[in-house]
């Protein structure tokens, strides 16, 4: 899959192919790092600086629109985007209740910053707007989610550069 990935992005810069696929909801820093690193060889710096900032801009989005958005979607959208809209909020919802939730704001960090299937920033940014937590009181806590899953990944990845 991630030869598939690589050859895909390959047309655009590796700096622009690092930041889109950071920006794409499953892969996130867990998919545009490594490939940065060991499939575009981008020094380690440059890989984590457009890793972080692609993968910052979906939650920025969500974060400042979901709610005028949850407001389109339930008054004038179709009945195909209104489930497919409460299908995302009830996952971000379960994933993040619990002993995440628990925690508030640390754990939404916490929550972001594990680098696993389905706990990235998307979701994260999702589950604040699901909980209520406004932008400036979510926002820093993405930030510090998503740094320290960019390092863990990063952290991971060089690792594995080395061992294999």
């Amino acid at each position: 899959m991630t030869s598939a990935i690589v050859n895909f992005f390959s047309q655009f810069p590796p700096e622009l192919a690092t930041l889109l696929m950071a920006m794409m909801p499953v892969g996130e820093l867990r998919l545009a790092l490594p490939v940065a690193v060991l499939g575009f060889k981008l020094p380690l710096w440059e890989a984590f600086f457009w890793a972080v900032l692609g993968n910052l801009i979906p939650p920025l989005i969500i974060l400042l629109f979901a709610d005028r958005f949850h407001r389109y979607v339930e008054t004038k959208s179709g009945w195909l985007l209104g489930k497919h809209w409460a299908r995302a909020l009830a996952r971000a919802q379960a994933k993040f209740s619990g002993d995440y939730q628990k925690y508030g704001l640390i754990g939404l960090m916490i929550f972001i910053g594990i680098p696993l299937p389905l706990t990235g920033a998307w979701t994260g940014a999702l589950a604040a707007f699901v909980f209520g937590i406004p932008f400036r009181k979510a926002w820093p806590y993405v930030l510090a989610g998503v740094l320290i899953s960019g390092l863990i990944t990063l952290l991971v990845t060089v690792g594995a550069d080395k061992i294999f």
